[in-house]
């Protein structure tokens, strides 16, 4: 089914960059006043696109016109056929440099042409003022190539004019129009979240009741919120998404929890690595995060953010310019949180690090406690394999009850003593390991045995 599904995606674009090739010399012909069978564009056929392929359900989707077609071929170009563009590199003899209209940059790394809002003018204006201006509302905030998060012009630099900035296809479209999946963006300096995800079930997360409760009320939204905002009209009395805090101690089920609301709801789960986002630098903490959530926005992620109290915790005094451009961060980046459509989720080992600003943009407030006796054992009873064999001497209740441990340091406790069994060559579980274990893990905090 994927190679059916390449295939189609294939031959639509084949068909589609044919297209656009031949606009693009009809629009050259035109603009130089040479021969052509053709007195304007829009007279050049668009193709059918094959149903069957993504880009064809798209454009039916959206009825999208020629020139949102012209656009979006354009977009895609560089990464398809980057060839097409070459004509653009032609130079004008009289300035020994590139024509203005036709825009463009040439990348760091690729060689070819990327085309910007210039471009697009060009190829579907030219010298046509009314045009041109018409274009400006496509790339506008409301249409949808933005609301769905299809193309985008990148913002230019400072003061420069707004059709200089470059088209850009966002991953996620360029994904589905060739591969025909939801892209997976990587884990990197540019993109500083990674996808989280877990083999365990409902049943292996071990809670206290109100802990429960409170999850279960983010489930309730995953299932259903969509229903509530849209069919109940909700949308005009509520902000959209759904935002909460875990706070407890490490260990005591906060990621996992997270996880498993993604695997519920067939959400991916993205976990923010906030040493890579906090930035000495000023503006850049703000650009790394911005770039999480602009990808994340139309895609239905679960956000979690680890110890967000690096991020989001009590802000400092404005006693210099550097802590006044940091609080205007925090600041923006709180509105973004704010207005996410999807579930963000902060976690914090301590609730009292969490800015009490922020704290009232929470709909809830969840507690991880450290397991009481009767939760550990339950964890202790889930902590080992099923194919290893317990020393008759160990008393599971009894350690659960005597040692106040997380459900974390258990698992520590059981890779260790699993590791010790195996490296004896048999598959028995021998209390000396497990309290040498504990050993280790209360050592981790100052504690002894």
């Amino acid at each position: 089914m994927g190679m059916n599904m390449i295939q189609a995606n294939a031959a639509a674009m084949t068909e589609e960059m044919q297209w656009l090739g031949q606009v693009i010399d009809t629009r050259m012909k035109l603009y130089w006043q040479q021969p052509c069978p053709f007195k304007d564009i829009g007279e050049v056929p668009p193709p059918e696109p094959d149903n069957q392929s993504i880009y064809a359900q798209v454009v039916k989707y959206y009825q999208m016109n020629f020139t949102e077609r012209i656009i979006l071929s354009l977009s895609l170009a560089p990464h398809l056929q980057p060839h097409l563009l070459d004509v653009f590199f032609v130079k004008n003899k009289t300035f020994d440099r590139g024509f203005t209209e036709f825009g463009g940059i040439k990348g760091q790394n690729h060689g070819g042409f990327l085309p910007t809002g210039e471009t697009v003018s060009f190829i579907v204006a030219a010298n046509d003022m009314e045009k041109r201006f018409s274009l400006m509302e496509l790339f506008g905030v409301d249409h949808f190539f933005h609301t769905s998060g299809i193309l985008k012009l990148s913002p230019p630099p400072t003061e420069e004019p707004f059709l200089s900035s470059v088209l850009s296809i966002s991953p996620e479209y360029l994904s589905y129009f060739t591969l025909g999946i939801s892209h997976k963006p990587d884990f990197s300096i540019h993109f500083p979240a990674k996808r989280i995800y877990t083999g365990m079930d409902w049943e292996d997360l071990v809670l206290d009741e109100h802990t429960m409760e409170g999850i279960m009320e983010i489930r309730d939204w995953l299932e259903f919120g969509d229903t509530l905002m849209n069919e109940w009209g909700m949308h005009k009395k509520l902000k959209p998404g759904f935002r909460s805090l875990f706070y407890g101690p490490p260990g005591t089920g906060k990621t996992l929890t997270a996880s498993l609301l993604g695997k519920f709801s067939g959400l991916d789960v993205y976990r923010i690595d906030l040493s890579m986002i906090v930035s000495k630098f000023i503006g850049e903490t703000e650009k790394n995060l911005a770039n999480v959530f602009d990808q994340a926005e139309h895609k239905s992620w679960i956000l979690f953010f680890d110890e967000a109290d690096a991020l989001f915790g009590k802000r400092t005094q404005t006693s210099s310019s550097n802590d006044r451009y940091a609080n205007q961060e925090i600041s923006y980046l709180l509105q973004r949180i704010e207005d996410f459509p999807g579930v963000v989720i902060l976690a914090t080992n301590l609730r009292a690090n969490i800015d009490d600003a922020f704290s009232r943009r929470f709909q809830s407030m969840i507690s991880f406690p450290i397991p009481g006796p009767e939760q550990r054992l339950q964890l202790w009873q889930q902590a080992f394999s099923e194919k290893s064999r317990l020393e008759d001497c160990i008393n599971l209740r009894e350690i659960a009850t005597k040692y106040e441990m997380t459900g974390g340091a258990m698992i520590n406790v059981s890779r260790y003593s699993s590791l010790m069994a195996l490296k004896r060559g048999n598959n028995v579980i021998l209390k000396r390991d497990i309290m040498t274990g504990i050993r280790k893990e209360y050592g981790k905090e100052g504690k002894t045995v």
